[in-house]
């Protein structure tokens, strides 16, 4: 990728400065995704932290200088070409730790709920053995072997609804922050609960009037 950068109308990044050359310098991409910056025999020069340079290396920290007085803003150049690829790349993580966290929920609370709603039922049966060593004719082991049987049940079921209860609820505590995170980087259209990969596949945003480059080409 090549950004031509100066006064004049046809570049890609149009800078209004007295002391900036028509066409002034460029900031290049190589296919390893490093950035450089080129001068075009600009009149004033091109200099990165302070130093005049020919073609040099950047990042987004350097300070870049076109003629006397004007900084060029690194990111800003870039977004001029609508290239929005490094925030599209951190949306990946945004899906799979939603997907995740979908998952533990489900699975987390599924176990809670068969674990409410069936030991219950087994605790009876372990009273009937406690009741076998402790003696049969035992009128309160019988009396408390029978209120066992009919309340531990019950409460397992209303813990196992009441757990059933939660899901939702979480669900849609997640699903609300990844509205506000699975967003397109420049316009904020919210990318539905399509895959990332499948986002990728299509290079830029779908909305007309973005159009944000999320895949270098």
């Amino acid at each position: 990728m090549i950004i031509t950068i100066g006064k004049a109308k046809e570049n890609d990044f149009v800078v209004n400065d007295p002391h900036v050359s028509r066409h002034h310098a460029s900031l290049i991409r190589d296919e390893h995704g490093v950035w450089f910056i080129e001068d075009k025999g600009s009149t004033n020069g091109t200099f990165v932290n302070e130093s005049q340079v020919v073609k040099k290396r950047i990042t987004p920290n350097d300070k870049i200088r076109l003629g006397d007085k004007y900084l060029l803003d690194f990111q800003e150049v870039i977004k001029s070409n609508n290239d929005y690829s490094e925030e599209f790349a951190r949306l990946k993580t945004v899906y799979d730790n939603y997907i995740q966290s979908k998952i533990k929920i489900q699975s987390s609370n599924q176990f809670k709920i068969r674990l409410f709603q069936s030991l219950p039922f087994a605790i009876p049966g372990i009273i009937g053995v406690i009741i076998g060593f402790l003696g049969k004719g035992s009128s309160n082991l019988f009396l408390l072997s029978l209120l066992i049987v009919v309340c531990a049940p019950t409460i397992g079921i209303y813990l196992g609804a009441k757990q059933s209860a939660k899901i939702p609820q979480l669900l849609q505590d997640i699903t609300n922050q990844f509205k506000i995170d699975y967003v397109c980087p420049k316009c904020g259209t919210f990318l539905g609960e399509i895959p990332w990969e499948s986002l990728k596949n299509r290079k830029h945003c779908p909305v007309s009037s973005c159009q944000a480059k999320w895949i270098r080409e």
